[in-house]
């Protein structure tokens, strides 16, 4: 390892997680739990690969600083505002009844009362790395639940100071021995009343200038510096890094950057992040399994079970009563985060090393635990309680349906609707029905791949459907269902690609391929930009229009021959280059006779 050094390492990361990562997201397992078992593969108790991990994981926690810091972006001084009572209220209550309860398990198991007190300190916690990862990664964290889940996450960063003080007192490492004092907590709340003085006045000067210079990697290298910096000033001060970059990602949400911000920094926290999952994943003391098997999975999985036990009642009493809600919320949280190794670690004399060791192996055995149950909520609890929003019913009947309600079937509902042919609009992503009303529009909840949905929004009355969903898939699925279904309904399609063409083609429901009507448009320009006139621009670019279209008739037969499929696409760029040739060739001449006749 020592004379391959950081290129090894780099080497043997990237490949687990390209390696490992897919066949998760192929199982249904999800990318989190796939890098957790990259990590336990590679690690010092799998393969060795690795044989310090703790090494990478300070690298890697600029992951959950980057992570936050988008999070931050999405969320608006006042937004934030908003969510002050279930961060302060709910967060207090979630850290000192866990706290309370663990330290009292402990205490009833036999642990010295500093033992289980500690242990009460660090399982209070729950990973906001693995728990916002999760949230995101299934697009829950706009729910009820996620955002419960969110505002907790958030104030156990907040409880970083007085839980670290608490533990400097136990120790009895007080004052600067133990780093935290009550003038650090001061420090503290002086660099959040600095950021946000230097959010109103310094940042957006600053982003503008290093913009004018106009050079991509030197904005990225700020966005870079920017977060960073933020979040180590945060860590100097005793607050944590992620909670930094999160309130610089909030000072930043409404700034005309943030776009540009979330671009650059996208990639960074994406392999970031990774690295983190599989730093905690070669942190698992496997070989604790084999010496204390039962000790290790009866902390770990205890303590998940006591957690979701608590956080699921703690939701419903601050009014988030829908079960889905609040069981999302017991899930999301119910695993005990990073921030109980740096707390064992602090607690010094406090813990016994074969104590040390029992409860990190745990807590890292707790982060396994997550992506199964979020797993489970998904699959199993989340459809039986509800957690899609309750079909609304669809009192209007219109000859049109339009299933999907994005910038596509937008238009086509702007252009329908002067002319008298309203539409019936359903999409199945609560966010953008509630979006699009704010301007106006009328948007019913539904999936349109559901015939429910389709009978509820009159399609045997309707005489059109139009498909317009994101979702490839899920559009080939309702093409397929609908003509079966109905079959007096006409269905007018979006195809995102020409093998979905092929597959439209073959059920006969005609489809627009979604960017060859504007890249025509594009070619049309380029010509007249080059000196074709408009009139043989338009010539030529209808031709080829015609020309693809009856190749593509030709090629669906064959659309699951590879062979075949390639052969027609060799011999029709030949013909097209002889017919547009050709067509080129036959007008300058009489246009220009045209032209010398008319003079």
């Amino acid at each position: 390892m020592p004379e391959h050094g950081i290129l090894h390492q780099a080497l043997v990361y990237l490949a687990a997680g390209v390696i490992v990562v897919p066949v998760f997201k192929r199982l249904g397992l999800g990318s989190v739990l796939g890098y957790l078992a990259a990590g336990a593969a590679i690690g010092p108790w799998g393969l060795a690969l690795v044989a310090e991990p703790a090494t990478v994981l300070e690298l890697a926690e600029l992951g959950v600083v980057l992570l936050l810091f988008l999070v931050g972006l999405e969320l608006e001084p006042r937004r934030l505002w908003q969510l002050r009572r279930p961060i302060l209220a709910m967060g207090a209550v979630q850290v000192a009844v866990t706290l309370a309860a663990v330290a009292l398990a402990g205490l009833a198991l036999g642990a010295p009362p500093a033992v289980a007190l500690v242990a009460g300190m660090g399982f209070a916690m729950s990973s906001t790395a693995i728990g916002l990862a999760v949230l995101q990664e299934k697009s829950l964290l706009p729910t009820a639940g996620g955002q419960a889940a969110f505002s907790v996450l958030l104030f156990q960063d907040l409880a970083v100071i007085p839980l670290m003080l608490a533990l400097a007192l136990l120790t009895g490492e007080q004052g600067a021995a133990a780093g935290f004092d009550w003038r650090a907590a001061a420090r503290a709340l002086g660099l959040i009343a600095l950021l946000v003085l230097a959010g109103r006045t310094l940042l957006r000067p600053l982003l503008r200038y290093v913009a004018n210079t106009r050079q991509r990697e030197i904005f990225a290298a700020f966005a870079l510096l920017l977060v960073i910096g933020i979040a180590a000033l945060a860590h100097a001060v005793g607050l944590s890094m992620a909670l930094g970059a999160f309130l610089a990602g909030v000072l930043l949400a409404d700034s005309e950057y943030r776009h540009e911000l979330e671009i650059d920094i996208e990639p960074f926290k994406g392999l970031l992040l990774g690295l983190f999952f599989i730093a905690v994943g070669m942190s698992v003391d496997l070989g604790l399994f084999a010496r204390a098997p039962l000790a290790v999975l009866g902390i770990a999985l205890g303590a998940v079970a006591l957690k979701g036990l608590l956080l699921y009642p703690i939701a419903k009493g601050f009014g988030y009563c829908g079960r889905a809600d609040a069981l999302l919320f017991a899930a999301a949280l119910s695993q005990v985060g990073e921030f109980a190794f740096v707390l064992f670690g602090a607690a010094g004399r406090l813990l016994p090393r074969e104590t040390h060791d029992l409860l990190n192996a745990a807590v890292a055995t707790s982060m396994l635990t997550t992506p199964f149950l979020m797993l489970a909520y998904e699959r199993a609890a989340a459809p039986r309680l509800g957690a899609a929003p309750e079909p609304e019913p669809i009192p209007e009947r219109n000859p049109v349906i339009v299933a999907g309600f994005g910038r596509f079937g937008q238009v086509v509902v702007r252009v329908l609707r002067p002319l008298g042919l309203n539409a019936t609009v359903i999409d199945h992503d609560p966010e953008q029905i509630e979006r699009v009303r704010r301007f106006g529009w009328k948007a019913y909840y539904g999936d349109a791949a559901r015939a429910d949905a389709l009978e509820r929004a009159g399609a045997r009355e309707a005489r059109l459907l139009v498909i317009a969903v994101n979702d490839p898939d899920a559009a080939l699925a309702i093409a397929r269902r609908a003509s079966e279904r109905y079959p007096g309904l006409k269905l007018l399609a979006r195809a995102h690609s020409r093998t979905d063409a092929f597959e439209y083609h073959a059920m006969g429901v005609p489809a627009l391929r979604e960017t060859f009507g504007s890249a025509l448009d594009a070619a049309r320009m380029a010509l007249e930009a080059l000196g074709r006139d408009a009139e043989e621009a338009r010539r030529l670019v209808k031709r080829f229009r015609r020309h693809d279209e009856e190749l593509l008739e030709r090629a669906a037969a064959h659309r699951h021959d590879d062979r075949r499929l390639l052969a027609i696409a060799s011999q029709g760029r030949a013909d097209l280059d002889r017919v547009l040739a050709e067509e080129a060739a036959a007008r300058p001449a009489a246009r220009l006779d045209g032209r010398i006749m008319g003079a």
